[in-house]
């Protein structure tokens, strides 16, 4: 089984070469690689051409759900897993994943724990993150939970899922949001969302957002709250886990709007 790891990145070479670095390492299951960089200036597309990894050059910066969607239409995989490019991925990352979704045929989406993301998440990391991420794997081994939503930084689905939600909504672009929706939609079709308990990656966060920071990201995250709520009828944050203890809310009439 082929999983295609799809990594939008701009501008953050650095940041990428670590991420791949890590996926190269702790990665025992067949995978591609596809990388969307969208219009980056600092090297990034020799690097990936000295690499030999399969990458699409845009022109322009298009966001993240824009380029996953890319992404997602190249790859081959019958699993497919969208991934930020300031991640560090650990040992067993992907296989414990996939045995979450594995295991119960009702399960649409995956995600792990992390440093920095908000919602359910968000763990408090202590000593350096391969350590942290070894002990969680033994406090926490098999173990899922099931929440409204998880983070786009690290998400894992199926083809078949895919084929039955579609892809990213791209009204969302450059970014946010987009992950609460799909979440949302592939509860809609049936599917329920995880968290891979004893799977930690660590995030630097935020890393594709540099023309977003103070009032100009708190109005893009806002403009896409109201999308979101103008798509569905139901404000995103009342579905958030932190608010709902975990429960999915059941859609009332004005959440069948689209």
């Amino acid at each position: 089984m082929l999983t295609s790891i799809i990594i939008p990145t701009y501008n953050a070479l650095s940041l990428l070469q670590e991420t791949i670095g890590s996926i190269r390492k702790h990665t025992q299951e067949p995978y591609e690689l596809i990388v969307i960089d969208n219009g980056s200036t600092d090297g990034t597309l020799d690097y990936l051409k000295q690499q030999r990894i399969i990458a699409i050059s845009l022109p322009v910066n298009t966001g993240f759900p824009a380029a996953c969607n890319w992404g997602l239409r190249l790859a081959r995989g019958d699993r497919l897993l969208l991934l930020n490019n300031d991640v560090l991925v650990t040992s067993e990352w992907l296989g414990r994943m996939h045995s979450v979704l594995d295991s119960d045929p009702s399960i649409g989406l995956i995600g792990p724990m992390t440093n920095y993301a908000s919602g359910r998440q968000q763990i408090v990391m202590t000593g350096r993150h391969d350590q942290f991420a070894a002990r969680l794997k033994i406090d926490e081994n098999g173990q899922c939970e099931f929440v409204n939503r998880i983070i786009g930084f690290c998400m894992l689905f199926s083809r078949s899922l895919m084929q039955k939600i579609g892809q990213l909504d791209e009204r969302f672009s450059p970014g946010h949001y987009e992950d609460d929706d799909y979440c949302y939609r592939a509860y809609r079709a049936g599917y329920r969302v995880a968290i891979a308990k004893d799977v930690f990656v660590y995030h630097h966060g935020s890393a594709s957002f540099g023309n977003y920071a103070g009032e100009a990201l708190e109005e893009l995250v806002e403009r896409n709250r109201r999308l979101f709520t103008d798509k569905w009828g139901i404000d995103p944050i009342e579905l958030h886990d932190e608010n709902s203890k975990g429960e999915r809310h059941a859609p009332s009439d004005a959440s069948q709007k689209r």
